[in-house]
């Protein structure tokens, strides 16, 4: 009986320790559990706060986005065509001497070679010069070889020039002007031309350059 009690005693004693392991492990497994979803719920606010945070920050990128795109769109218009009527000749005559397109001819004034960057076109004294068309009066001046000018810019990079006028000029700087209006009258005041005959000297540059305004007016089609 001695015996049996104390082996009941040890086997106790054994199971007691036991128990006290398993329930031990129990206790560590329910505490990792509870730690892995807390530590799961940890990692899904982050990701929640870092991905609200992600689209937050693009937000103001986005906007400049459009605003520079708006600015493309801006830049990238087309310059419109502001000539809307047709070309007339400032007077109707005879070209007494043709653009010379940058070859050398000589003066019958000056005596020596040089360019004509525009044409002469017979007229005679007090004839009205019309404006070749719709545009801005910039300038009128008088000039110690080409007498009373005028230049008038017709927009798309055309300006117009009028030299040999009378001092009587039917507009002033900064004037609208149609095309076909009178601008001012033929003169005789051109002293780098006035061997010639009574004449109107007349110019156009595009864009810097003298160009022939006889080809770019083309009378013959009108």
């Amino acid at each position: 009986m001695k015996k049996f009690s104390i082996r009941n005693s040890h086997a106790g004693k054994a199971l007691g320790a036991k128990g006290v392991y398993i329930t031990l492990a129990a206790c560590l497994l329910a505490l990792g559990g509870a730690g892995i979803a807390a530590y799961n719920k940890a990692m899904e606010d982050i990701t929640d706060n870092l991905t609200i945070s992600s689209v937050d920050s693009t937000a103001p990128k986005q906007a400049d986005n459009k605003k520079t795109d708006v600015k493309k769109d801006e830049s990238s218009k087309p310059d419109v065509d502001i000539q809307t009527q047709p070309n007339v000749m400032p007077v109707n005559g005879e070209i007494l001497e043709p653009f010379s397109n940058g070859e050398l001819v000589k003066s019958e004034t000056l005596g020596y070679w040089k360019t004509h960057d525009g044409v002469d076109i017979k007229a005679d004294l007090g004839e009205p010069v019309k404006a070749m068309n719709k545009g801005t009066v910039t300038k009128i001046w008088d000039d110690p070889l080409w007498g009373n000018c005028m230049t008038i810019d017709h927009g798309n990079g055309i300006v117009g020039h009028c030299y040999n006028l009378s001092k009587e000029m039917s507009v002033k700087e900064g004037d609208e002007v149609n095309a076909g209006e009178v601008i001012g009258a033929v003169g005789d005041t051109a002293q780098a031309e006035a061997a010639e005959l009574s004449h109107l000297h007349f110019g156009l540059k595009k864009n810097g350059q003298w160009i022939d305004p006889i080809e770019f007016i083309d009378p013959a089609d009108k």
